[in-house]
């Protein structure tokens, strides 16, 4: 495209509804008048959809990312072993907790900026702010500071990183222009570039529990990801992951962040193990702290077994004020004590979950944000007894709400829809759904 300086939002709404290809300099230009709110909400909302109807090539993802990243404050560490993962989310997704701690002691720098629960999936600042005392809103001096020095750092996302995304965020989000992989790929890089990243990991999900639930579009955004990576000069690896039915057996966030314990003590489930232990071995041999993802794997294995990423966990809760007791006594982190177990109805094979659904039940049972002024409640949750796949006879626990005693009520009406809209039944053997359906590398 052609267009000259002095720009006007008309011009670049006009183009790309045409089609046409953005300049650096004009999407330099929107994203910077965007952000001085020289531009109105209306016409950026506008650029937006043209955006999501007309997609943008490579460059011009590129170049948005670019964009967005200098739009604030960014870190700079010169340091290959600073290496962090990105998940797009899901029920029961926590292996950020447990992962970290693994790479930190195989000698990695794990930066996370994380963030709170969005739609139906839980977030990471809220889960982790289920251990009593532990701060997660540090200021940038003090999270360069804590990984320089320690090596592992978790806190909540701020405004100096990469403002204009949570700009362009918040208008994706009320426009429905979220599920746009160019604009995906430039909100995620932006931050993970700013944060002073030289390796990502990508866990990028698909199924009835991720935002992007067709495996074929998980695969266009690796491949956004991993070029976008490539043209910033970044080491990446895109794991391709199954979220048709809830990671690991707890959800809600006192209860993942006890089931997480267990993981790093060697306790955990094997799904929730297995596919932390691969996110973190690419993150080992990212930081070019193993050759192979064999070796990777093996030294991540031994930091469970010989107590140094347990190690790391407690150390990290401790430098962020958080109550690090509760790594030896898990029973410290507060968990609703009424408990209440649906049973299989029938006899045969657990066959699907409609895996969004557990996230909004967790949302009425007080565990989610309907408003964004919303606390939830972290004490609540869900235990999952059975997996797809599993065989079961009628009676069998399907899953047990941890809930209050005054929810009785809204108990026995989330029963009724877990049963009627969640889970489904087979009267034949069903196959496990396949967890990691494929890695590509940059």
């Amino acid at each position: 495209m052609s267009l000259k300086s002095p720009f006007t939002m008309y011009q670049l709404i006009d183009a790309k509804k045409r089609a046409e290809v953005l300049s650096t300099e004009a999407i330099h230009w929107m994203v910077n008048e965007y952000v001085a709110k020289r531009i109105p909400d209306y016409q950026a909302a506008a650029l937006l959809m043209a955006i999501y109807c007309r997609g943008m090539n490579d460059q011009e993802t590129a170049n948005l990312t670019d964009a967005m990243l200098h739009s604030g404050r960014m870190l700079n560490f010169n340091d290959r072993t600073v290496v962090d993962k990105h998940s797009t989310g899901g029920i029961g997704d926590k292996p950020s907790f447990i992962l970290a701690p693994i790479a930190a002691a195989c000698g990695v720098k794990v930066p996370m900026i994380a963030g709170r629960g969005l739609g139906f999936t839980g977030g990471t600042v809220d889960k982790v702010e289920s251990v009593p005392g532990f701060r997660t809103n540090l200021t940038l001096d003090d999270f360069a500071d804590q990984l320089k020095k320690h090596g592992i750092v978790l806190m909540g996302q701020t405004p100096e990183i990469a403002p204009a995304d949570r700009l362009f965020y918040a208008l994706r989000d009320v426009t429905a222009t979220i599920d746009c992989i160019p604009l995906i790929t430039a909100s995620i890089m932006s931050k993970k570039l700013a944060e002073g990243a030289e390796g990502i990991v990508f866990d990028i999900k698909h199924g009835s529990g991720a935002f992007m639930r067709d495996p074929k579009q998980a695969r266009l955004l690796a491949k956004s990801l991993l070029k976008t990576g490539k043209r910033f000069k970044r080491r990446c690896m895109v794991m391709l992951t199954d979220m048709s039915q809830p990671l690991g057996q707890e959800v809600g966030h006192a209860l993942e962040i006890q089931e997480s314990i267990r993981v790093l003590k060697g306790e955990g489930p094997a799904d929730l193990t297995y596919l932390s232990i691969e996110l973190a071995a690419g993150m080992v041999l990212l930081a070019g702290k193993a050759k192979t993802m064999a070796e990777a794997r093996n030294k991540c294995f031994k930091t469970i077994d010989d107590g140094s990423a347990l190690k790391k966990f407690r150390h990290m809760l401790a430098l962020q004020g958080g109550d690090a007791s509760v790594v030896d006594h898990p029973q410290k982190l507060i968990v609703a004590r009424e408990k209440t177990v649906i049973k299989s109805p029938k006899k045969g094979w657990l066959k699907s979950f409609q895996n969004d659904q557990i996230g909004y039940l967790l949302t009425e049972l007080g565990g989610g944000r309907k408003t964004i002024e919303q606390t939830p409640d972290l004490a609540v949750g869900f235990t999952f007894h059975a997996k797809i796949g599993a065989k079961l006879n009628k009676g069998d626990a399907l899953m047990t709400i941890h809930h209050h005693a005054n929810q009785k009520e809204l108990v026995s009406a989330i029963e009724k829809r877990f049963l009627k809209e969640v889970v489904g039944f087979s009267t034949r053997a069903v196959r496990a759904p396949k967890l990691i359906s494929e890695v590509l590398r940059g």
